[in-house]
């Protein structure tokens, strides 16, 4: 059964590089990030982990947790990170889930039998400190993710979670954003006493909050 946005992220206990965890309680009262990968020892897996071990300061830097996973065993992981520390410039500093039952894959939807039955696709979910998954993403196994574009998507989950406001098109962080409809303009005075610009009574951007 697909998970939807808004659900609560099932909860798992799983082997990992990292050693053994129990999904929730790792997590904390962190946000996270969990993200699959087809198989190991497979090209744009490798480019992907090497990335994400580059921005793990970005990750942390915001209060997330990354944990990848894979349908093999740890012990493969675990002979996978020399290949990705050689051939990426940088070693593995976050947990990869070994799922050779693939219990976990199926519990969170990742396998999709009309492109392989046997591999998961590359999904990603986003959940927050309420453990309730605020994205989710779907790529075919051939395509490599944008792990800009998840950070970006973060902090704007992260900005619109605490301010009463959406983030427009292509919105990169410290650019203006835009006063959610539900706050009529006498709300608007208290939440956001420096003032807006109203192009249309529903469109009114405004600095982001600090």
């Amino acid at each position: 059964m697909a998970i939807r946005l808004g659900d609560i992220a099932p909860d798992f206990s799983a082997e990992t590089t990292a050693g053994p965890i129990q999904f929730h309680e790792w997590l904390g009262s962190s946000w996270g990030v969990l993200f699959s990968h087809p198989k190991d020892f497979t090209p744009v897996c490798t480019t992907e982990l090497g990335a994400v071990a580059k921005l793990k300061g970005e990750f942390d830097k915001r209060g997330v947790k990354v944990i990848g996973l894979s349908v093999d065993p740890v012990s493969d992981h675990v002979r996978w990170v020399g290949d990705i520390e050689e051939t990426q410039g940088t070693a593995l500093n976050f947990p990869l889930i070994g799922d050779a039952d693939r219990k976990i894959s199926t519990l969170y939807d990742m396998i999709h039998p009309n492109a392989n039955d046997t591999l998961t696709v590359r999904s990603v979910f986003v959940i927050g400190p309420d453990k309730k998954v605020k994205l989710s993403i779907t790529y075919p196994a051939s395509t490599g993710r944008n792990f800009d574009e998840i950070l970006r998507v973060i902090d704007s989950l992260q900005l619109t979670a605490k301010h009463s406001v959406a983030t427009p098109v292509n919105w990169q962080h410290g650019q203006d954003v835009i006063i959610v409809p539900s706050v009529s303009d006498e709300d608007a005075k208290t939440k956001f006493p420096g003032g807006w610009k109203t192009i249309k009574p529903y469109l009114r951007v405004v600095p982001q909050p600090k």
